[in-house]
């Protein structure tokens, strides 16, 4: 995608993070961290989650990841994720940045580029087409990408007890197919040097907000002893 300028369409002054990965990097955890330390700043912030974030969004979460639909194919899921996004998007996200706030989202297009692109086999190009529909052209300030190794992701959702069910569709998914998608991400970041931030998640849950927290110091123009 193009806009890794940080100048996001629509964007009066907020500042719009994501957060990437695999299922079971850490990527909730160091949101919701994230989001308290900047709030403590007295900063507005909004955190949201992919798919989600809005009524609508939260109903075509049920579908996408309901266990039963073994039989929904690729193409199917970037529409419904790309419906989801567009949704919060105009629902919360743009009114929030015009506000000035800053905005965290745990999960973005980035997600469906790795999962149903690249790991998926759909045409990335395509993808890039329809998020750029979806979201009118918006693209987040940074990325941080959470990078582990895909079978410690799923231990560690085992471990967090997932549920009888074991885990929701896409997690059901097999080792080989998360490994996919990791090495997509890294494709990815590779592509994206400027706005995808490679992390480390096989570290302490602090150690890792702190490299986080650094970097949006420096983006926000804080200072980094606060």
């Amino acid at each position: 995608m193009t806009g890794s300028s940080g100048k996001e369409k629509g964007n009066s002054g907020g500042l719009f993070l994501t957060l990437e990965g695999l299922d079971g990097a850490g990527k909730t955890t160091q949101a919701r961290l994230l989001q308290e330390r900047l709030q403590q700043l007295g900063l507005e912030v909004l955190l949201v989650r992919e798919p989600g974030g809005t009524p609508i969004g939260e109903s075509i979460r049920k579908l996408l990841l309901d266990p039963r639909y073994t039989e929904m194919s690729v193409a199917c899921e970037v529409l419904l994720y790309s419906a989801a996004r567009a949704q919060l998007v105009a629902e919360r996200i743009r009114p929030a940045l015009a506000r000035g706030a800053v905005v965290i989202s745990d999960r973005f297009f980035d997600s469906t580029l790795a999962y149903q692109g690249l790991a998926g086999g759909e045409e990335t190009a395509m993808i890039r087409s329809i998020n750029l529909w979806a979201t009118g052209g918006l693209v987040p300030r940074r990325t941080f990408l959470l990078d582990l190794e895909a079978k410690e992701g799923l231990l560690r959702l085992r471990e967090a007890e997932i549920g009888p069910a074991g885990g929701d569709r896409i997690e059901q998914r097999e080792l080989h197919f998360h490994r996919c998608v990791r090495s997509a991400f890294l494709e990815l970041a590779s592509r994206e040097r400027e706005r995808i931030v490679v992390i480390k998640a096989d570290r302490p849950v602090s150690l890792v907000h702190e490299e986080i927290w650094q970097l949006v110091v420096s983006l926000l123009a804080l200072d980094p002893q606060r």
